[in-house]
């Protein structure tokens, strides 16, 4: 890898400046995320799904790493075959990120690019937690030390950095429930259940009636940040607002170097529960439910996918316990790895396996969108998750799931 002598020397002035103590369980480096959604302009209440979902909260675990552009206009037809539909989907979507530069614009957004061009270390420095000991001037200043610190930074920050983009389909459930009613009159005329049981069902189908179900077909993919990209940013675009050099910034403006990868695709389905009697409007159950689709396709991508897999401060040792839940797809005996982080001697963040525990039974947190509205929950809900299996845990250790 080359030498990039001046950024070095730079990183420790970036990194001093906007250092700060923080809690233990605020420390942890959490991966980035930015969303897309394909945006249907023929779709009923096509307005409200994208005010819905561009007003979602990511969950938590996740760097909000929004960058301009939060829709893919819809150019090809739902009514081809499965297989065909697949990649039809796939190659707009890859094209779209291509076209529009999106990766190119997530580095822009991790080097906080200014108005004028230059870059600056503050996001990493705030996310990452180096703080004025680690990236003092003197430290900087070596070679291999800073290096270190940089190569850390990437790998623990940079290249964790995720795109989910999202093709949102709505189903009516009054629909469904309709075409369920239809059988049950049928069963009844021919005396296969009673008339007081069809009426009992019928008001239980029309319950469930209410609201929409929603398929979420997702794309999953990943900023390529490697040794030679890093290398290339750091040498030939990195310049600062006090140095600016004009033409780094026009080559790294016309540089197509960045890239996502894909890492795969999951389809998760939304099920918004609510009674017959709602007050809610149409508009409020479909952003209720859109908010819920987001979730729930986020967790079957994580359960799919290791590497789209986030770290977890623990909230307490004992009892062990977690702020997370059914919203990131929580069930029964999950298993989770304990972590404890450390910094090696050249600077960089290592990881150490303490033990494996596992998600307890009915100490799961409803932690869903609207649950506690949903199912009418009066009492007082206990915020986290309990674990079972091993001692000696405390307060900021990490958890990572392994099933």
């Amino acid at each position: 890898m080359k030498k990039y002598t001046l950024l070095l020397l730079l990183l420790g002035t970036f990194f001093g400046v906007y250092a700060q103590e923080k809690k233990v369980e605020s420390t942890y480096r959490r991966s980035s995320l930015h969303t897309l959604m394909v945006h249907d302009e023929t779709r009923q209440y096509n307005e409200v799904i994208l005010e819905a979902f561009e007003n979602a909260q990511l969950p938590e675990k996740f760097n909000n790493h929004t960058v301009s552009g939060r829709t893919i206009l819809k150019n090809y037809d739902e009514s081809l075959p499965k297989a065909e539909l697949k990649k039809a989907r796939q190659e707009a979507v890859t094209s779209h990120l291509s076209t529009n530069a999106i990766a190119k614009a997530i580095v822009a957004k991790w080097f906080n690019q200014s108005e004028q061009g230059g870059f600056n270390m503050e996001l990493i420095s705030e996310r990452g937690s180096y703080n004025a000991t680690e990236m003092d001037v003197k430290v900087a200043k070596s070679s291999e030390r800073g290096l270190a610190l940089l190569a850390d930074a990437g790998e623990e920050l940079i290249k964790n950095t995720f795109v989910v983009v999202n093709d949102f389909k709505y189903i009516s459930k009054e629909k469904v429930a309709g075409e369920a009613k239809k059988t049950m009159k049928l069963a009844s005329k021919f005396g296969a259940i009673g008339s007081g049981s069809t009426v009992l069902a019928g008001k239980a189908l029309d319950v469930v009636g209410k609201g929409y179900v929603i398929k979420t077909t997702s794309q999953l993919y990943k900023l390529v940040w490697d040794e030679e990209t890093a290398a290339i940013f750091y040498n030939d675009y990195w310049t600062d607002d006090t140095h600016f050099d004009m033409a780094k910034k026009e080559a790294f403006e016309a540089s197509n170097i960045f890239k996502l990868e894909l890492i795969g695709t999951e389809i998760a389905w939304a099920d918004l529960q609510s009674s017959s009697l709602t007050k809610k409007s149409e508009e409020q159950l479909i952003q209720t439910a859109t908010v819920k689709a987001v979730d729930a396709v986020i967790a079957k991508l994580q359960r799919k996918y290791e590497v789209f897999r986030t770290k977890t401060p623990l909230l307490s040792g004992d009892p062990l316990t977690a702020k997370i839940g059914l919203k990131e797809g929580l069930e029964a005996g999950d298993k989770y790895e304990v972590l404890e982080q450390e910094i090696n001697k050249e600077g960089k963040t290592v990881y150490r396996r303490k033990g494996v525990i596992r998600v307890m039974k009915k100490k799961i947190w409803d932690n869903r969108y609207g649950a506690a509205e949903e199912q009418e929950v009066a009492n007082e809900v206990k915020p986290y998750t309990e674990f079972k299996g091993g001692k000696n845990y405390y307060s900021g250790m990490l958890i990572r799931q392994i099933n």
